[in-house]
């Protein structure tokens, strides 16, 4: 196992160490950490996880592939989630999905060959309200629209 934390991020866990009256609490902070630092969370960093909180590999594996936010495969650089709950779907999240599918020539779950779009759906983004609701990596968009969707993605290319 050769996976490891960088050092901001070991002073940062052993700094929450301090905190959490158990350590298996630390899972969501720590899985968080570790995507922060590679982008996704590779099986060795798992079982470098599990390790450090004196749990099992696949504990640390049920926690990590239950959240959609937490990637175990590498994603683009420009992750695009899209909302598959009815609100959004009500309000043609699935329009706005195929427009990103046939503009990025990629599927939802797939990214393109140079790794800057990854196409997501998630189960829900919070944005009920202002249905169909994207999120780019971590700003939302709202109320959307494939003309808005057109823009920012010109924007980013």
């Amino acid at each position: 196992m050769s996976w490891q934390f960088n050092a901001e991020n070991e002073n940062k866990f052993q700094d929450l160490l301090k905190r959490y009256p158990k350590k298996n609490s630390l899972a969501l902070p720590a899985l968080w950490m570790i995507q922060y630092q590679d982008g996704w969370i590779c099986e060795d960093a798992m079982k470098f996880l599990a390790k450090k909180l004196d749990t099992s590999p696949m504990d640390i594996y049920s926690v990590a592939s239950f959240y959609t936010m937490f990637h175990l495969q590498p994603i683009g650089k420009y992750n695009i989630q899209v909302c598959k709950t009815l609100s959004c779907k009500l309000r043609g999240s699935e329009d706005i999905k195929k427009h990103i599918e046939n503009r990025l020539g990629i599927k939802a779950g797939e990214s393109t060959k140079d790794m800057k779009f990854t196409i997501t759906e998630v189960e829900c983004l919070g944005s009920c309200g202002t249905a169909p609701c994207v999120c780019i990596n971590e700003d939302y968009i709202q109320n959307t629209t494939p003309q808005m969707i057109d823009e920012i993605l010109d924007g980013l290319k």
